[in-house]
């Protein structure tokens, strides 16, 4: 909340989401194969190229999802919301892929509440499915 003696904020839209994982081609070939996802950027930084800054994010997402090797953490442990229209359609094409933890949260019964289900990618992160 803005104070009289507070500057306005400049930022405007959540760019990146950082998960840290163990391995980068695996969390890679995760969120590119199974949940079809399109790589954002892939550089390598570092004096002798040491280190990698990979990106990827569902076709049109204007945010990106940036999947960092650990650097004060252990891998797992975050969480990403994404969209679907159709939210059957999408778990059945996870179901058919194989990917474990897939059952609608029943939701139904409280108002409001979105369609969704959640899953967990190979280091833990959690990716909740929601419909709208």
């Amino acid at each position: 909340m803005s104070t009289p003696t507070q500057r306005p904020t400049t930022l405007n839209n959540i760019g990146v989401v950082m998960f840290t994982v163990a391995d980068q081609d695996a969390a890679l070939d995760f969120y590119t194969r199974v949940l079809g996802f399109e790589v954002r950027g892939d550089t390598r930084f570092g004096e002798h190229g040491e280190h990698r800054w990979l990106e990827v994010a569902p076709p049109g997402s204007t945010a990106r999802l940036a999947l960092n090797p650990p650097m004060y953490d252990e891998p797992g442990g975050s969480a990403i919301g994404v969209e679907t229209s159709d939210l059957a359609a999408e778990h059945g094409r996870l179901t058919e892929l194989g990917v474990a933890d897939l059952e609608p949260l029943p939701t139904d019964d409280i108002p409001g509440a979105p369609r969704l289900f959640m899953l967990r990618d190979p280091d833990g992160n959690v990716v909740t499915v929601v419909e709208v």
